[in-house]
């Protein structure tokens, strides 16, 4: 940006700044409060924000750590389609486009508006939110073996949702007609808008209040404060290349499993995550774009820089990455990406793999890594409507230095958001939740355990149900580090009414579920940290009397004996003596 001339005090500079990351999280207030789904309005799958005129993300409230510089690359495309010359005060533009314009997959859907101030563009708020429906061959459209991006839905190809204040009634009249619960739907779409205007009302405060130019100012004072930020927190980390590999278990037809490697060089001044030589993009739909992919970059980069801070491009000012043309981790048209994360969370796993061993205070051993997302469709059991169930599943994430793994929490990808609660679950949907629970099958043992991930069973409460069930580490499990173990697989299995069993499975499309048939999801355990022996008997125990892990693991795995009366030391074995723990 330019320098203006104008000189201002820095106490201005920096109210002003912090307004403008206020109206990034009353954006996102207002679009939770208004929406009609519970993916968005329980689970948090959505992001909200302001960038400047140039696209420059300026403040970003999340649900999904995963949306974490989407909304720039939406503004960018639109700028680079309409230019600032073709928009006008009261227009609002919808993509969804995967590949260029801030994409995920089809189901994110964007909406971007130009904020303006005396004729002058200052701003734009934006927001992304996962649409309960987008239309395309299956309930939910991410459809886990679409062969292309036609399969998965409606495509919004970065274009006027309002012209000018008034409303494009046939963009209106298409999603309606090609979503299977419009009022769901559009019910959010209109959320969105309200959370757009709402951020269009408060910069145009600001602008009032403070004069264009101070505001103009304040956000050149913003990003250049996050880069600073950013650059004295690399400077902390160590210098050097450090370099990982794994797999992708496959791409839900069979196909697989498919490497990725990165290379991480750190530098005072730069950080650089470079992917190439990774798997080219693959038949099925666990691809990723590249805008994706750097999201989830930016992810594990702020969690091994500062955490805690304010996200804007400032911050990513000394970040680079590179990958391959139609990489499974940088796809291109017409690849399908529905169920993208599978790539997308992969790639952020491999800086957090290459990273542990040498920044074990900032990063644990691996996690569950997969959404584990579920989508379950049918009809309700009292009203005889259609109900549709989108929501990602909790699992276990990996130990680290001094502390065990946290339990039943979301993915990396995820973040801060939520289940959709049994009660709200069981009074909308044609389900029973037979258990929630946690998965204590003993995976990731270490001085410290990787964390339990959970059992979670739905009861079909109709015939003619569906699941699409993704859940991907199901064969590369997650890693330990420093002498840890690995945790266990995702998975899940189908009880049927008259007491059959079906499964593991991983990736599945549409099983076919009737009154009484139960679909038990079973997440993974984190990976652990050091040598099980060193874990102390006491804590052992502990963990047996809780249920973690069982007597006969306590003695095999780490050498304890414990007494399974009351759940004290007996002793330890032989090996644990002669290793001296």
């Amino acid at each position: 940006m330019e320098q203006l001339k104008t000189k201002i005090d820095p106490f201005t500079l920096e109210i002003v700044k912090d307004s403008l990351i206020a109206i990034g999280d009353e954006m996102f207030i207002a679009l939770a409060r208004t929406s009609m789904s519970p993916i968005i309005y329980e689970v948090l799958d959505y992001a909200s924000g302001l960038m400047d005129s140039k696209g420059q993300l300026l403040t970003q409230g999340n649900g999904v750590t995963g949306f974490i510089g989407m909304l720039s690359f939406m503004v960018k495309e639109t700028l680079k389609k309409f230019g600032a010359e073709d928009l006008k005060p009261g227009d609002i533009i919808i993509i969804n486009d995967p590949y260029g314009g801030g994409g995920s997959h089809l189901s994110d859907v964007g909406l971007v508006m130009p904020i303006f101030h005396e004729g002058e563009l200052i701003a734009f708020s934006a927001n992304k939110a996962h649409w309960t429906e987008v239309g395309g061959k299956d309930p939910g459209s991410f459809s886990n073996d679409a062969t292309e991006i036609f399969q998965e839905g409606l495509q919004f190809p970065c274009l006027k949702l309002f012209n000018e204040g008034n409303v494009n009634e046939a963009v209106v009249d298409i999603i309606r007609s090609n979503v299977r619960f419009p009022e769901l739907s559009l019910g959010d779409m209109w959320a969105q808008v309200a959370s757009l205007k709402t951020g269009e009302k408060r910069v145009m405060e600001l602008c009032s209040k403070h004069g264009k130019d101070v505001v103009k100012k304040s956000i050149e004072h913003l990003l250049n404060h996050g880069e600073k930020m950013a650059r004295r927190e690399l400077k902390k980390l160590p210098n050097g290349t450090y370099t990982a590999s794994d797999f992708i278990d496959d791409d839900g037809f069979g196909n697989g499993p498919f490497e990725i490697k990165v290379k991480v060089t750190i530098g005072d001044d730069k950080f650089i995550a470079d992917f190439r030589g990774s798997h080219p993009q693959v038949p099925g739909p666990i691809n990723c774009s590249y805008t994706a992919l750097v999201s989830a970059v930016r992810t594990i980069f702020l969690a091994v820089t500062n955490p805690s801070q304010d996200v804007n491009d400032g911050v990513f000012r000394t970040l680079e990455v590179i990958t391959d043309e139609k990489s499974v981790l940088s796809a291109e048209r017409p690849a399908p990406v529905s169920i993208y994360w599978e790539s997308m969370l992969a790639g952020a796993d491999l800086i957090w793999k290459a990273l542990a061993p040498v920044i074990p205070e900032r990063l644990s051993a691996g996690h569950l890594l997969s959404v584990c997302a579920v989508v379950l469709s049918g009809l309700h059991q009292d009203t005889k409507e259609p109900f549709l169930i989108v929501e990602p599943s909790v699992g276990g994430w990996g130990a680290s230095e001094g502390q065990d793994g946290e339990k039943g929490q979301f993915c990396i990808g995820d973040g801060e958001t939520y289940n959709v609660p049994i009660e709200v679950a069981e009074t909308r949907y044609g389900v029973m939740i037979d258990e929630y629970s946690l998965n204590t099958d003993g995976a990731g043992a270490g001085k410290y355990i990787g964390g339990s991930g959970v059992v979670r069973s739905y009861r079909a409460l109709t015939d003619n149900q569906m699941a699409s069930v993704t859940f991907g580490r199901n064969k590369f499990l997650p890693w330990g580090f420093n002498g840890g173990h690995e945790g266990s697989g995702n998975k899940f299995f189908v009880i049927k009414a008259n007491g059959e069993e079906d499964g593991p499975h991983a990736i599945y499309p549409r099983y076919p579920l009737n009154k009484g048939d139960v679909v038990k999801l079973v997440t993974a355990s984190g990976g652990g940290y050091g040598n099980p022996y060193k874990r102390k008997p006491e804590r052992v125990s502990q963990d047996v009397k809780n249920g973690y892990i069982s007597i006969k693991q306590a003695e095999e795995v780490f050498g304890v004996i414990v007494n399974p009366e009351n759940y004290t030391v007996k002793g330890i074995t032989k090996d644990r003596e002669n290793m001296g723990a």
